[in-house]
């Protein structure tokens, strides 16, 4: 598996002190990079029956729909209780 550290950038003490943010922002800006990430995603379920992608909210809806797409699954979003109607 490739390493995609230099693509995370490291915010210490966002949002509060003691939290170091890791940013995906400069994985999304370079489409190499982001290609590749979903390419090892997806290579990595190659031999799976998998009908359903589940993502999280907010940066994991990101990776979980175009993975989705790319194996050929249907997505759902896992969301906070009352954000979506149903």
């Amino acid at each position: 598996m490739q390493d995609f550290s230099r693509f995370v950038r490291e915010v210490p003490d966002f949002p509060k002190p003691g939290i170091l943010f890791k940013d995906i922002t400069p994985l999304l800006g370079n489409p190499t990079a982001f290609h590749r990430v979903i390419d090892e995603f997806a290579r990595h379920y190659k031999y799976e029956a998998i009908d359903v992608v589940a993502g999280p909210e907010a940066r994991g809806f990101i990776f979980s729909t175009v993975l989705a797409y790319r194996i050929g699954a249907a997505f759902v979003p896992i969301r906070k209780k009352g954000k979506l109607p149903y």
